[in-house]
This record gives structure tokens, sequence and C-alpha cells, in this order.
């Protein structure tokens, strides 16, 4: 990596970089979410191994997925395809989708923050918070964050502050490779699979 960046080529794959930013960009137009506007573009492309993608497979199945951008954090944002506009947009799009289907939480829901540090974090506090200033209710909901190592924000807004609405929050520290297909293996066995 290091050799990529004193060559100037780390992150540069345009392929990558042209078909998300397109996808944004058709994904303004449609007035979809970042996560959707993805997971089309994936199923109209026909793209092999489509069929392993998270994106892809909510699409197909209507199921929110979303992606929160902070501008200059993706590789893509620095190819001349990037439009800040439609990334913005999209994004901004899927913070309401977000909120929407936080909702539910109240009552028995459970909100899962998988290996995100600053970003998601944040964004769930700034979603909890809206939700409160609605008056919508979260009491009774559970929050896990999942981790390798536990960082500040994420034990702040995902495990702490959900006690301020109503909510318990845990943490998990272990690697992804194995935590998370044990917990898909836990949610299967719990639903009688």
């Amino acid at each position: 990596m290091e050799r990529g960046i004193g060559r100037g080529v780390f992150g540069m794959m345009k392929e990558t970089a042209d078909f998300i930013n397109q996808a944004a960009v058709e994904g303004s137009r449609l007035g979809l979410g970042f996560g959707e506007s993805v997971g089309r573009a994936l199923v109209a492309a026909d793209c092999p191994h489509r069929e392993m993608s998270l994106f892809a497979s909510a699409y197909e199945l209507g199921v929110p997925v979303t992606m929160h951008v902070g501008v200059g954090t993706d590789i893509v944002h620095m190819h001349p395809t990037a439009d800040g506009s439609a990334i913005g947009d999209c994004s901004l799009r899927d913070f309401r989708i977000l909120i929407h289907g936080m909702r539910g939480l109240g009552g028995g829901g459970v909100l899962l923050n998988i290996g995100s540090a600053v970003i998601m974090p944040e964004v769930v506090l700034k979603a909890i918070t809206v939700l409160r200033n609605l008056e919508v209710s979260l009491e009774g909901f559970t929050s896990v964050n999942f981790d390798f190592m536990q960082h500040y924000r994420s034990t702040q807004q995902i495990v702490s502050r959900v006690k301020e609405v109503g909510g318990k929050g845990y943490s998990l520290t272990g690697h992804h490779e194995i935590m998370v297909p044990l917990l898909a293996a836990a949610v299967v066995d719990g639903l009688g699979g």
C-alpha cells in the first residue's frame, strides 16, 4: 500500500469508482437511497457473483439497506466521476430511510453495529435524536456493538447512550469472521432453522 500511495495509484481503480459513482447519479435521478442505488446497479449489470452481494440481494428482496457517506472517506470520491450532489442526495435519503426503519426498535427491537468505529455510531446517535424529537418511544430495545476492538464512539453511542432512551447496550469483542457466523447461526437456530 505504501508504494501505491507514493506513486499516486492507491484506490485509483477506475471501474469500481465509475460503477459506484454512476449508481449514485442514477439513484439520485430516480429518488433512491444510496444502498438501493448500488443494489439496483449490481442487478441491472448482472454482475458475476451478485448472489453474494448484500446490496443486490436486498434490492431484489425489497429490503432497505443504507449507506452513510462521509465525503472524502471512500476511494471512489477521488475520481472525476464522483458527483458530490448525487452522493450527498442518496446518502441523506438513506439517513431518512434508516430513521424510518428505526421507528420500530421500541418494544424489543435489536440494533447491531458491526465494525464501524465512527460513521455508523454517529449516524445512529443522530437517528435516535430525531426519533426522540418526534416523540417515538425506543423503550425496550437492545443494541450491540460488534468489533475486534472497542472504540470510544461505538462504545458511547451504541452501548452507553442508548440507556438514556430506555435501551440496553452490549459490547461483543471478537473477530468478525468468527462473531458474525456465530450470530447468524444463533439467529437461524432461534428461528427454528
